[in-house]
């Protein structure tokens, strides 16, 4: 066993954590030749106390001291050193765990016997532990109140004597052990006279493994080969690998001697040239430059930026503060120093919270909810991700810029948000060039400064709404920011340094996707955001908009009180809008007449019925659009998409007797919808022996169709078939279906082929009382998408030719006064 001789030689540990956290110098123990440290193994059963180590390896025979930090360990210690007891030793593979599992630990570890138990002036307490024979750790049994394990040990395959081939293994290890001493510092003579004198090749080998400056999965290979020979050879392989190491630092070191030398001159130059400068009358600015090399010293950079901002500062500093280049450039280094290089808020992976802030704040939008989530899911099991670039649209007062504060506050993160509405002026996106007068960072470097993070919710608001002119094109610019391959380097042409925006979330806002540039849809993650139903907007009034505008107004809580049906004339009767903005405005004036009256002390209603409307509100603006019955041939509904919402609309057709062949078109239409009235007459006319149209009356009879308020534009081919169903019932004076109302192109062959808004539609047909519509088949699948309470009290028919249209649109009966050419058959 052990003699009382012993050499302790401890090192300063490098980082003072417990449990063996720290890099710890073994003891060098003096033993005997072959001495076998397993003595009294046999009596140490297969269930032993476990002791967790981090970033040590304790090897048999060696003797290394530990700091105890945490409780368990602690108490496992105390009760082993009174019973005299052997403990196991093992290494965890992860440092994070305070009690770890099965998993996060090697199975090789080494059974151990306290040596000493010493309490340390400052309050820690340190173990000696002396290694014996390795065992592997087969499950944990027991973990409170500590770790215990069943294990069985291991033996280690020693080799015959007068090996030669080992004993010149053995002495290259010594040697190399001790050339890495030498080299590092003056080691103690002793240390190196027991290191050449000792004969234990077990002890030796076990102690370099010991020393070794690699990391502690290579230390736990060595200790789990069972061969002594070859992990000789393996610890030879890892030795010459860390000397050649240590030789390639030294000799860096010497070379850059002569750099060090040269920048002592540079600093010696440049401080004769400064007395230079003051004795000539100026004056620089020591305490902004200190003040700037301060700051610059807590920032996170890179090297390359490093560089570059102590370049920018050496300029600062040869510059007079009384010329004017002094300012421009002290603004620039003001901006680099500023801007959060590798600085990240932390974000919160807690999915049920950031459900609960979505839903509090934001009424609906499943789908941009669900997207959050699902990014959130993703960094959770990821942790790093590149950020996507989401582009929300739809119509105006949704809530699309007001999701991105919910977002950020969902996220923890930082919150930013910049109007591109206008913007016509490429620099506003890049930065000035620092030649120009008055030069300055791009508003996406200017909003990052001002959120004092590299991975906010940036908000791009109002995206489609970007103009261009001579001064370049934004649009374009846009595409570096919101592309994930490039604005990891994102280049501001004033900082000009790139600057790594693939941690941003960018969530871009419009109204009209069609006056976005394609490549800059191609790289948006497009969310339709759809206007809201009544029911809806009515829990958004009572949950979000009547709280918060009694607050804004002054008005004591529970002061006004409207009824449902109250909000729902509102909606109806005084706002025409898919979002709640109008109906915002709109209740807004009532409290401003309630707090009129209330600091008049004059009586206030308690609860605002809709008789109270018109005292408040005024008359009425608006009345919904309503199915007009079918008592005319040629008036078909259609419907319509808006900007607004949905939206039905009526076409109307007529003849007239003339020379024939002439189409008049009138209801402000655009060209689209007067080419689908062209396109309609001719299918008609092509057709008309299936309808049972005679060919004389396109020959004696012009037709004339109109859309009703003219005072509004109107274009797209969506009222294709709604125009082909009115001239066939005007030709044919047939009456059209009771309640129904369709979508859909044509093409010349009759085919009906899909259209957008469906949602939008659906709803403006409901409020105006319509059962049945005729859709597209290929608009299928639109209908999955949509709530079934948007569909209830709805009949869908789904349609591949205009001919079932016809059949589905028209009855057999017709009006009751038809024109003249039927009754005459002229």
């Amino acid at each position: 066993m052990i003699r009382n001789r012993e050499t302790l030689y401890l090192q300063q540990p490098e980082d003072e954590i417990d449990d063996g956290i720290g890099i710890v110098m073994p003891i060098l123990m003096e033993c005997d030749v072959d001495e076998d440290f397993s003595t009294g193994m046999e009596q140490t059963g297969d269930v032993l106390p476990i002791l967790t180590l981090r970033n040590m390896v304790l090897f048999p025979g060696v003797a290394m001291p530990v700091v105890i930090g945490r409780a368990s360990s602690m108490r496992l210690v105390r009760e082993a050193a009174h019973r005299k007891t052997m403990i196991g030793v093992v290494c965890q593979k992860n440092n994070e765990p305070e009690a770890p599992d099965l998993s996060d630990l090697y199975p090789i570890g080494s059974i151990a016997e306290i040596l000493r138990v010493l309490e340390m002036p400052d309050g820690r307490t340190t173990v000696i532990l002396q290694g014996k024979k390795r065992f592997v750790l087969h499950e944990l049994i027991e973990t409170e109140p500590y770790l215990i394990g069943r294990i069985s040990q291991l033996n280690d395959i020693f080799m015959r004597k007068n090996d030669r081939e080992f004993e010149a293994l053995i002495s290259t290890i010594k040697d190399l052990t001790v050339k890495m001493l030498t080299i590092s510092g003056e080691p103690p003579r002793d240390l190196i006279f027991s290191i050449r004198n000792n004969q234990n090749s077990l002890y030796l080998i076990n102690f370099s493994c010991c020393n070794l400056l690699s990391n502690t999965s290579e230390k736990q290979e060595l200790l789990s080969i069972d061969n002594l020979k070859e992990r000789a050879y393996q610890l030879l392989f890892i030795l010459n690998r860390e000397y050649q190491l240590i030789e390639l630092k030294a000799s860096i070191q010497m070379k850059t001697h002569e750099d060090i030398n040269q920048q002592q001159k540079e600093y010696f130059l440049q401080q004769q040239m400064k007395a230079i400068q003051e004795e000539l009358g100026g004056n620089i600015n020591d305490i902004e430059i200190k003040e700037f090399r301060e700051k610059a010293a807590k920032k996170k950079w890179s090297k390359a930026v490093l560089e570059v901002f102590e370049k920018e500062l050496d300029k600062l500093e040869r510059i007079h503060p009384q010329s004017p280049d002094y300012s421009m450039q002290s603004q620039y280094v003001q901006t680099i120093l500023t801007l959060p290089w590798n600085e990240y808020s932390k974000d919160n992976f807690n999915l049920k919270r950031a459900q609960t802030i979505l839903n509090r704040d934001h009424y609906g939008m499943e789908k941009v909810k669900d997207r959050i989530i699902e990014h959130l899911a993703v960094l959770k099991l990821k942790k790093d991700m590149r950020s996507p670039i989401l582009c929300l649209y739809g119509p105006p007062g949704v809530g699309k810029t007001s999701l991105g504060k919910s977002i950020a506050e969902a996220l923890n993160r930082k919150y930013v948000r910049i109007s591109l509405g206008g913007l016509h002026d490429e620099a506003e996106i890049r930065g000035h060039r620092r030649t120009y007068i008055g030069a300055m960072a791009g508003r996406i470097i200017q909003s990052l400064q001002k959120a004092g993070a590299s991975n906010p919710v940036f908000v791009l608001d109002e995206i489609d709404k970007v103009g261009n002119d001579f001064k370049g094109d934004p649009a374009s610019a846009l595409l570096e920011v919101l592309d994930p391959e490039q604005n990891i380097a994102f280049h501001d042409n004033y900082l000009d340094i790139d600057f790594d925006l693939s941690k941003v979330l960018f969530i871009a806002t419009a109204n009209n996707l069609n006056s976005i540039s394609q490549p800059l849809l191609d790289r948006m993650e497009l969310i339709e955001v759809n206007g809201y139903i009544i029911e809806e907007k009515i829990e958004i009034a009572i949950k979000h908009l009547i709280p918060k505008l009694s607050e804004s107004h002054g008005l004591p809580k529970n002061q006004v009180k409207f009824q449902r049906a109250t909000i729902q004339k509102i909606i109806e009767s005084y706002t025409r809008e898919s979002g709640v903005r109008e109906l915002e405005k709109k209740i807004a004036k009532v409290m401003r007449r309630v707090a009129r009256r209330l600091a008049s002390d004059e009586e206030t209603p308690g609860m605002i019925t809709p008789d109270d409307l018109k005292e408040f509100l005024g008359v009425a603006e608006y009345t919904l659009d309503r199915y007009q019955g079918n008592q005319y041939a040629g008036v078909v509904t259609g419907l319509a998409w808006t900007a607004a919402g949905g939206e039905i609309l009526f076409v109307e057709s007529s003849l007239s007797k003339g020379k024939g062949s002439k189409l008049t078109i009138t209801g402000n239409l655009g060209d689209v919808m007067k080419e689908s009235a062209v396109l309609a007459l001719e299918y008609v006319h092509a057709h008309a022996e299936q309808f049972g149209i005679k060919e004389e009356l396109f020959e004696h009879w012009n037709v004339h169709v109109h859309v009703p308020e003219g005072a509004i534009p109107k274009d797209g081919p969506s009222a294709g078939i709604t125009m082909v169903t009115s001239l066939v019932s005007t030709f044919t004076q047939r009456k059209v279906k009771q309640n129904l109302a369709m979508t859909g192109e044509i093409t010349l062959r009759g085919k009906v082929l899909p259209v957008g808004g469906i949602k939008e539609k659906i709803l403006a047909a409901k409020r105006a009382g319509i059962k049945e519509i005729i859709l597209s088949a290929e608009n299928r699948k639109d209908l999955e998408e949509i709530k079934p309470v948007y569909l209830d009290g709805l009949t869908f028919h789904h349609v591949d030719d205009m001919m079932e249209v016809i059949r589905l649109a028209l009855l057999d009966e017709h009006v009751e006064n038809p024109v003249q050419f039927l009754k005459t058959g002229d």
